[in-house]
């Protein structure tokens, strides 16, 4: 589509056009089938729970997940080591990707820094892992059922722990890997990209298929007051935790040595030391 546009047209207003009438078209589906669940679903299940009144508020009460502040939950995960340490998974896998998917996006912009190309990666790289991500789910009950939760537990960081040192090699030595890539027919730039997608692609994936279930499972063992608690407890400090401790650590780096790149060993430092504490 873009190549048949005439000359002078900027061809990514084009393509923001179709992909904010892609972004309205879908946020009308998505309405549309809100409003139908609403009036002939909802309705007629709140009619049938009426009708079972006694058995419903009893079951509705003990299913109920209990709200925690973020005192009550940071109180929680200090009495007990071993909801501490599913946090501090949750925790590290936060950083780890927080702080890898930030250097890979600044080395896309720089070997894409027309917005179209860029676009166009990021479209391929959403459709790579989605692909992957149902592979590694079908995959997944297979892996629990040959080699037991712990293996299934270690491929998750292992991923990281491989892809993310090849990234970072390529970043940090790039005039070493540059006779290689040359071979190749490549950049140690682009290289750096194509690592960086396929360490994104792969840990995302095995997250969703293997860490995410491991980490359920882990719950199993506990009471029901921990289990219930503990989980509240770690969607309320754990998820953001992560999230935003990268990013402060990476805000922190630049304000103190001046810009991302010149940042990138320190982190890297930072993240091995995360990967082998967690």
């Amino acid at each position: 589509m873009r190549a048949s546009l005439a000359p002078g047209v900027d061809a990514w207003a084009v393509s923001l056009r179709y992909l904010m009438g892609a972004v309205v078209a879908s946020g009308g589906v998505l309405c549309a089938a809100h409003k139908y669940l609403q009036d002939n679903v909802i309705q007629k299940n709140k009619v049938s729970e009426a009708v079972e009144v006694s058995g419903a508020s009893s079951s509705s009460s003990t299913k109920k997940k209990p709200r925690m502040t973020m005192k009550e939950s940071a109180k929680f995960l200090m009495s007990s080591s071993y909801i501490r340490d599913l946090a501090m998974l949750v925790i590290s896998y936060g950083l780890c990707i927080n702080i890898v998917e930030v250097s890979w996006k600044s080395k896309l912009k720089q070997a894409f820094p027309n917005p179209n190309e860029y676009s166009a990666f990021m479209g391929n790289f959403s459709s790579v892992t989605g692909t992957v991500t149902l592979v590694m789910m079908l995959l997944g009950r297979t892996i629990f059922s040959k080699f037991g939760w712990r293996f299934a537990a270690l491929v998750t960081p292992t991923m990281i722990g491989v892809t993310g040192l090849g990234f970072f090699g390529l970043t940090l030595f790039s005039d070493l890997f540059a006779p290689i890539t040359a071979a190749l027919g490549t950049t140690p730039l682009m290289m750096a990209v194509m690592v960086g997608a396929a360490q994104n692609i792969l840990s995302k994936s095995s997250k969703y298929a293997l860490f995410d279930p491991c980490k359920e499972m882990a719950y199993i063992p506990l009471d029901k007051e921990s289990k219930t608690k503990g989980k509240a407890a770690i969607d309320v400090i754990g998820n953001p935790l992560g999230k935003s401790g990268g990013a402060l650590i990476q805000q922190i780096l630049i304000f103190g040595v001046g810009s991302l790149a010149a940042a990138t060993p320190v982190r890297t430092n930072f993240r091995t030391t995360i990967k082998t504490k967690s």
